[in-house]
Parts: C-alpha cells; structure tokens; sequence
C-alpha cells in the first residue's frame, strides 16, 4: 500500500514537473519571437522618417530645374532679362522707401504751425516747418517765405513749389517703366533668334526632326517667359509706386489749401 501510494506521489510530481518545464519552455519561445520580431516594429518609424525628408528632395530638383531652364534658355538674353529684374528691384525698393519716408502727418503739421504763428509768428513756424520731413512741410516753408508780399503771391509760391516736389516723388519712374517694357521685349527678340537657329538646324539636318524642332522651339520660348515674370513683378512694383504718389499729391492739395485759410485768418487777426 505504501509502495502504491509512493508510485502514485511520484507520477504525479513527474508530471507536474514535466508540465512546468513546458510552460517553461513556451514561455521562453514567446519571448524569442518578440525578440525577433521587435527590430521589425521599430524599423517602421525610420522608414517614415525617410518618407518625411522627400520635400527635401522635391525642393532641391525644383531649384535644379530652375537653373537648367535658366541655362536652357541661353545665357546672353537670360542674363539681360536676370540684370533688368534686379535694376529695376533697387529702382522700385528706392522708390518705396523715398515715399514712405515722404508721408506726413498733415493735421498734426498744421496744428504746429498754427500754435507756432500764434505764439512765435512767422518765424517760429517756418522754424517747424524746417524741422519737419516730407514734401508738405518744404511747401509751406515755400509759402512762409511769401507771407510780406501777400496772399496771392503765397498761393503762387505753393503751386509753384507743388511742381517741383512732384516731379521728385515721380523721379526714378521712368527707369522702372523702362526694365518693364524692356524685358518683354528681350524675351521676344531671344524667341526670334532661337526660332532662327532652330530652322538653321533643320536645314543642316536635311530632315525635318519632331526631337530637333520641339527642343529649338522650347528653348525659344524660355527666354519670352522670363521676360514676362520679369514684367509682371515690376508691374506690381510700379503701380505701388504710383498709387503711393496720387496719395501724396492729393495730401500736398488738401494741406495747401488749409495752410492759405490758416495764414488768411493770422493776417487777418493781426492787421486789427
């Protein structure tokens, strides 16, 4: 009875034992497989790592293509158009900057100025009008130099005065309309030359070759469409400007007239 009982305890430890050792065992092929198969896993983030550097790559070939078109397009007329574009920019960039400076806060000059001739008369005020930047103040100056010879002959000096401040914001215009129409027509005259040398090829050739005409004439029209960018983004340029000048003359207008009704009324105050 007891050998019975002792083969039995001994059975059942084999087998928990065995059992144990193959839990053991499985444990221990689960844990190689996801060994195994985490290098897989975390290979994914580096693959969309190089997906995300592709606009890099993108950019880089679109500056490329830039260059070759560049290139394409013939050196002698490309590099006119490129120098029409950057000549004009500093035109244009002067220009803006020039007028920008020349705008004046008229109703804040206006109110100096009527403080001034009522404390410190009118040299006192041609002193504010010194000190002050833009156009509108070198007018009224103009015009508190006329003050002893009379109303009619200050209002003249404005107008006269008016002219020439004018014709100084409209300086550097004319250059800048130039490179505009200049540009277009480099364009034009490279398509020209290159369509000539297109069909002096296809007379060399003998053949008339749809490789050898579609490569001449692409490499034609390169040169016309970079004068037309070079024209559109002056264009923007120049109406700015202009626009910007319009503004400044009708400031120029409108503070000459109050400036006349300010000194009418100090003359008048002061006569009595």
């Amino acid at each position: 009875m007891k050998k019975l009982l002792a083969l039995l305890m001994l059975t059942a430890a084999l087998t928990f034992g065995l059992n144990g050792f193959v839990l053991a065992q499985d444990d221990a092929d689960d844990t190689a497989q996801t060994e195994t198969t985490a290098p897989q896993q975390v290979d994914e983030p580096e693959d969309m790592g190089s997906a995300y550097e592709d606009p890099m790559v993108e950019d880089t070939t679109f500056h490329q293509a830039i260059k070759e078109k560049f290139i394409e397009g013939g050196w002698e007329f490309m590099s006119i158009i490129l120098l029409c574009l950057i000549l004009g920019l500093a035109v244009s960039i002067e220009r803006i900057i020039t007028l920008n400076l020349s705008t004046t806060n008229t109703k804040k000059l206006l109110t100096n100025v009527e403080d001034a001739l009522n404390n410190g008369g009118i040299d006192s005020a041609k002193e504010v009008c010194r000190n002050t930047r833009g156009p509108v103040a070198s007018i009224f100056t103009q015009g508190l130099m006329r003050t002893s010879e009379g109303i009619e002959m200050v209002e003249k000096s404005i107008i006269s005065y008016g002219s020439v401040e004018m014709g100084r914001l409209e300086r550097g215009l004319v250059w800048i309309s130039l490179f505009i129409s200049l540009a277009p027509m480099l364009g034009f005259m490279g398509t020209v030359i290159g369509m000539i040398a297109a069909f002096d090829a296809i007379e060399a050739a003998g053949d008339i070759s749809p490789a050898l005409v579609a490569g001449g004439i692409k490499v034609a029209l390169l040169t016309t469409v970079g004068g037309l960018i070079v024209a559109v983004i002056l264009q923007l340029f120049y109406n700015y400007c202009v626009s910007k000048i319009d503004s400044l003359v009708n400031q120029m207008e409108d503070a000459s007239i109050s400036f006349v009704d300010l000194l009418v009324k100090y003359n008048l105050t002061h006569s009595k």
